[in-house]
């Protein structure tokens, strides 16, 4: 099994479930990870990533980590001073019209949305509310191309969107696809040579449902344009994605695999949970298992079963614990608070 591994968490695309499998992942093997300086849990996002913000990184006795997987602004050769070159990169998109739509919930009090409404309002006159020049713009355009540290108001020629493309291409081993979790978990199982149970997860800091509504045809055209960058990754990895499945696994393995990973995930659900899954944030009864909430999105969580034997319930709290909970969690077995 691989165990040097760059995540790039990109905002809103299933990344803080995937940061849940790594979490657990580098928990079982006692593998380290880069934390945030402190203990925080973004790499002084929305900065481009230097080697100094991770706890315990110095340039002169330079410690490799194994595991980088917190929120940064990807900048590959301050990467490498902390990860060993063996390291395996990847990340994870999702279409770019759902992305902000989720966005614009979620970051409402960002300075582009504050002032307006509905999405449809920002898109009718969005320089009128967008400023390119404030310190949270990120969040209103371009997103996943802000995140993989380029401008998210370049111009969008053919040329510097190939660039662009190269550029990915060059520095990420496979990105994986949000609307397609479940191929991407056995793609990614694939590709580190891991087990099946190492990527079974259950999906986290997911939002409830009631708060999302369909965008009308005219909206999501605007979207596309005004995303354009992220929409030219967004469609040309989903189909190199497809390339890569056809190329190592096939089809047909694939249905398969798929099909294993959705029983035990549903097998797990049976064990671990009350209920049938996530539930409002209100109805949590265990308050450590609280996502944090944020913006107009209701986060929703879990209920663990009661009286499950100790191992079992380890296992089981461990899948649904939120990040910001199990990043402190690991942070402190890491760097053990030292006596007074």
């Amino acid at each position: 099994p691989k165990t040097d591994i760059v995540f790039l968490k990109v905002h809103k695309s299933a990344s803080s479930t995937v940061m849940n499998i790594l979490f657990r992942f580098g928990e079982t093997h006692n593998l380290t990870f880069a934390f945030p300086l402190g203990g925080g849990f973004q790499l002084y996002y929305p900065h481009h990533f230097l080697a100094r913000f991770v706890q315990g990184f110095s340039p002169h006795s330079p410690r490799r980590f194994n595991i980088l997987c917190h929120h940064m602004r990807f900048l590959q050769p301050e990467v490498q001073k902390v990860m060993p070159s063996s390291a395996v990169y990847f990340s994870i998109l999702r279409n770019p019209v759902q992305l902000m739509e989720s966005s614009f919930m979620y970051y409402k009090g960002a300075s582009a949305f504050s002032r307006v409404r509905s999405l449809e309002e920002f898109l009718s006159q969005p320089y009128r509310y967008y400023n390119p020049a404030s310190g949270d713009r990120h969040y209103a355009r371009n997103l996943m191309t802000f995140d993989f540290g380029f401008n998210p108001d370049g111009e969008v020629s053919p040329e510097r969107v190939q660039l662009m493309l190269k550029a990915i291409e060059a520095s990420f081993d496979f990105l994986l696809i949000s609307e397609y979790f479940d191929e991407s978990m056995v793609l990614l199982k694939e590709m580190l040579c891991w087990d099946l149970d190492s990527v079974v997860s259950f999906p986290l800091n997911s939002r409830d449902s009631r708060t999302k509504s369909p965008l009308p045809d005219s909206v999501v055209e605007k979207l596309k344009a005004w995303n354009r960058l992220d929409w030219e990754i967004y469609t040309h990895f989903n189909r190199t994605f497809w390339e890569r499945i056809d190329r190592d696994i096939g089809r047909e393995r694939m249905r398969r695999e798929v099909r294993a990973l959705r029983e035990r995930r549903a097998e797990l659900a049976r064990t671990c949970l009350q209920g049938t899954g996530s539930v409002a944030p209100k109805d949590i009864k265990d308050s450590s298992l609280r996502p944090l909430q944020h913006g107009a999105a209701r986060i929703l969580g879990y209920n663990l079963k009661q009286g499950l034997d100790q191992e079992l319930e380890r296992t089981c709290r461990r899948l649904v614990t939120p990040e910001l909970q199990y990043s402190s969690l690991l942070y402190k077995k890491q760097f053990p608070p030292q006596p007074p």
